[in-house]
């Protein structure tokens, strides 16, 4: 972008404005007893603290390139001037590069991206081998959450008969988690050669993938008399008590008529309380689709139909090659990306996102 903007100019002056209101407001006693706004405010200061630290350097950086520039024009020895505009150079550089990094902090966050998530993988076109394919994803993202060192719990599960998932919902925690992941929503479609493929033959299958995040206890109120709760017996792993006592719990919300099950824990109230943590990720998930005005829920719009044509990403075996058809970004590891190396697709993505925010707020 260029060095002179005055759409970039308001909104540093808006920052350092609301600085002063900031640190005016923490300096008084009452704010200070007030725990809660205290400690907003400081978030918020945090927040504002490096846009106008950035903006004084480059103010600074803008007077040393004036100065510079007018050194060159009037410069008449050959040596002196070489050496003026090798150092317009370097100035120039660091000029954008602290420009890069203010625009990094003047977009706006996305609200949701500390929470944590709930994810749901199914298999959808392709059977069994689409069954394997949840089973490699799931995998995946379970060895990219421990790269992460965060916490993953699996809420409900079912394998197909080759070993595959016919469903899968686990719950991921920890820093920055809903940030990384919000771009795994929607189809992945797979092409390899089955091994149940005697013939050699590459099949394309798909998987729908949904991220929900996780809404804080007062973003989602349900109220008992809207859920059916049943017991059944677990046909998980479970221990001896399964088939013995009804510890698997599925909840019917009458409503929206959603429904979640969940038996891996042998105790029917843990299963009960993941349940309902999944439910009213679902129903959050809804809100928001509501809020933003879109004509389904907005875990509907993630995972689609599942069709082979609707894909985010394609896994491609043949070619060790994962495209992300939304960044028209190709790369050639696939091993290393199904082993959990998925930080250079997500650090792709997260640009893409930086570029539109930027470009939405006319920067």
């Amino acid at each position: 972008m260029s060095l002179e903007n005055p759409r970039l100019d308001d909104f540093v002056q808006k920052a350092r404005t609301r600085q002063n209101a900031v640190d005016a407001e923490i300096s008084e006693q009452a704010v200070f007893a007030d725990q809660k706004k205290y400690l907003r405010l400081l978030k918020e200061k945090s927040e504002l603290d490096p846009i106008v630290s950035l903006a004084d350097e480059i103010d600074s950086l803008k007077k040393k390139l004036e100065e510079t520039r007018s050194i060159i024009s009037s410069e008449k020895d050959n040596e002196l001037l070489e050496l003026a505009e090798i150092e317009e150079k370097e100035i120039s550089d660091s000029l954008r590069r602290k420009i890069e990094g203010l625009l990094f902090h003047l977009v706006p966050n996305d609200p949701l991206d500390s929470r944590n998530i709930i994810v749901e993988i199914r298999p959808a076109a392709g059977g069994e081998e689409a069954a394997l394919f949840a089973g490699d994803m799931f995998r995946m993202y379970q060895r990219f959450a421990e790269d992460n060192n965060w916490k993953t719990e699996i809420i409900d599960i079912h394998k197909s008969e080759l070993g595959g998932l016919k469903e899968c919902v686990f719950s991921v925690s920890g820093k920055d988690v809903y940030k990384k992941m919000k771009f795994e929503s929607g189809v992945h479609r797979v092409q390899r050669v089955p091994t149940t493929e005697s013939g050699g033959r590459i099949h394309t299958s798909t998987i729908t993938i949904a991220i929900l995040p996780e809404p804080e206890e007062v973003e989602i109120q349900i109220d008992p008399k809207d859920i059916k709760m049943d017991f059944f017996h677990s046909s998980g792993p479970g221990g001896q008590n399964v088939n013995k006592l009804s510890t698997a719990v599925r909840l019917t919300h009458i409503p929206s008529g959603l429904a979640v099950v969940c038996q891996e824990e042998r105790s029917q109230i843990k299963n009960r309380e993941k349940a309902y943590k999944v439910l009213k990720a679902r129903l959050y998930d809804i809100k928001l689709g509501e809020e933003t005005e879109k004509i389904t829920s907005q875990r509907r719009s993630q995972v689609g139909k599942g069709d082979r044509c609707e894909r985010i990403r394609t896994y491609n075996f043949p070619q060790k090659r994962v495209t992300d058809h939304r960044i028209n970004f190709s790369i050639h590891r696939l091993e290393e990306i199904l082993g959990g190396a998925l930080e250079p697709v997500i650090s792709m993505l997260l640009e893409d996102e930086r570029n539109r925010k930027i470009s939405e707020i006319g920067l």
